[in-house]
C-alpha cells in the first residue's frame, strides 16, 4: 500500500544529493565504495557494512517494478470490494479474537483502538500473511543507484544499515517490498527507527516476527506521528443533500459537525447527527452519486500512516467490521 510513504528521519547530507545525482552513471562497486565510506563516517560499524552490503548486486526486478508501476484507476468502490472484502474481513475477526489480550495491552499503552491497529495490519499484509520477500538491503541499495529517486533511498539504505547495527534483526530476515516497506506494519526503514518499539521487551524490534512488537509499532506510529485522539471515533457514512458543493467532500477540510449537519448532512442509517462541534470532514470520493463519510481527526490520524484517502477509508470500514 504505497510502499515508500513512510516518513524519514532528518535531512540527508549533501554528500548524499549530490552521490544520488550521479549514481547511475558510475559503476556499481565504485558506488558502493563510497555508499560504504559514509556509512563509516555516520558510525555505523565496519562489521555491519560488511556483512550487508558484502556480494550485493542491483535487483533487475526492482528497476522494473519501480519504472512500470502500473497506472491502474479505481474507483472508491472498486477499491472497496477489493480490500474491504472476503477473507480479509473474516481473517480479521480471528486475528482480532486470538489477538485480544496484546490488542488491549496495545490500546491500553498507546491508546488507539484495537480494532483499528488490526485493521490496518490487515491492510497492510494480511495479518502478518504477505509481508514481502525481497531483501531490503539490496532493494534500497538497487533503488538509490538507479538514480531516479536516488537521495530518498540512500537515505533509507543507510537506515536500513543502522537497524542491523543495533542488533533488531538479522540481514537474511531483513524482508520486505520492493521498494523497501518491512514487516507487519510495512514500515521503511526511517519509520522503524522512528516509531518501532520493543512491546515484548526482548531488547530488540523485531515488526517482522513479534507480533507484540509489530502491533505496538503500529499504535505507537498513530500515536505519535498521527495524533490520535483515544476513545475518539473515525466517522461513518453519511447522506449528502441535494446540490451539496461536491468540492468541500475533499475529506480534509475539517469543520464543525454542527455545520455539516446544518448543511443538510445526515447518517446514512437514518439516525440522527451526533450533536457537538467535534472537527469532522466530509468525504465523498465517487462524487455525488457515490458513498460519502464523515471523517473526525483519528481518520487523518490513519492518513498519516497513508495519504490516501481510499485507503482512511478501509481502514475505518475494515475496523468496524473486524472488531464489532
Amino acid at each position: 500500500m504505497g510502499a515508500t510513504r513512510r516518513v524519514v528521519l532528518g535531512a540527508l547530507p549533501a554528500v548524499a544529493a549530490a552521490a544520488g545525482a550521479r549514481a547511475a552513471s558510475q559503476p556499481f562497486e565504485r558506488w558502493l565504495s563510497e555508499l560504504r565510506a559514509e556509512a563509516r563516517a555516520q558510525g555505523i560499524s565496519a562489521a555491519t557494512i560488511q556483512g550487508a552490503l558484502s556480494g550485493i548486486a542491483p535487483i533487475q526486478r526492482v528497476i522494473e517494478l519501480d519504472r512500470r508501476q502500473p497506472e491502474v484507476t479505481l474507483s472508491w468502490a472498486q477499491y472497496r470490494d477489493r480490500v474491504v472484502a472476503e477473507p480479509r474481513i473474516g481473517n480479521g475477526r480471528k486475528a482480532f479474537a486470538e489477538n485480544r489480550a496484546l490488542l488491549a495491552a496495545v490500546e491500553q499503552r498507546f491508546g488507539v483502538a484495537a480494532r483499528t491497529v488490526t485493521a490496518i495490519w490487515g491492510v497492510e499484509t494480511n495479518y502478518g500473511a504477505t509481508m514481502g520477500g525481497f531483501p531490503v538491503v539490496q532493494a534500497l541499495a538497487t533503488l538509490a543507484y538507479d538514480g531516479r529517486r536516488s537521495a530518498y533511498f540512500r537515505g533509507e539504505l543507510l537506515n536500513a544499515l543502522r537497524i542491523l547495527d543495533q542488533g533488531h534483526i538479522r540481514k537474511e530476515r531483513m524482508l520486505g517490498s520492493w521498494a523497501g516497506a518491512m514487516g507487519q506494519p510495512q514500515f521503511m526503514p526511517g519509520s522503524f527507527l522512528a516509531y518501532a518499539v520493543d512491546f515484548d521487551g526482548d531488547g530488540r524490534r523485531d515488526i517482522w516476527d513479534s507480533r507484540a512488537d509489530a502491533l505496538g509499532s503500529i499504535g505507537n506510529y498513530l500515536r505519535r506521528a498521527g495524533a490520535w485522539r483515544p476513545g475518539g471515533p473515525w466517522g461513518f457514512e453519511v447522506t449528502l443533500p441535494p446540490r451539496f458543493p461536491i468540492g468541500e467532500a475533499d475529506g480534509r477540510t475539517m469543520r464543525p459537525l454542527s455545520s455539516w449537519a446544518s448543511a443538510g448532512v445526515r447518517p446514512a442509517d437514518g439516525g440522527r447527527m451526533p450533536a457537538g462541534d467535534m472537527p469532522a470532514a466530509i468525504a465523498a470520493p465517487d462524487g455525488a452519486a457515490g458513498q460519502a463519510f464523515v471523517l473526525f481527526p483519528n481518520a487523518q490520524a490513519v492518513r498519516r500512516y497513508n495519504n490516501s484517502t481510499y485507503y482512511v477509508l478501509a481502514v475505518g470500514l475494515l475496523s468496524d467490521r473486524v472488531g464489532g
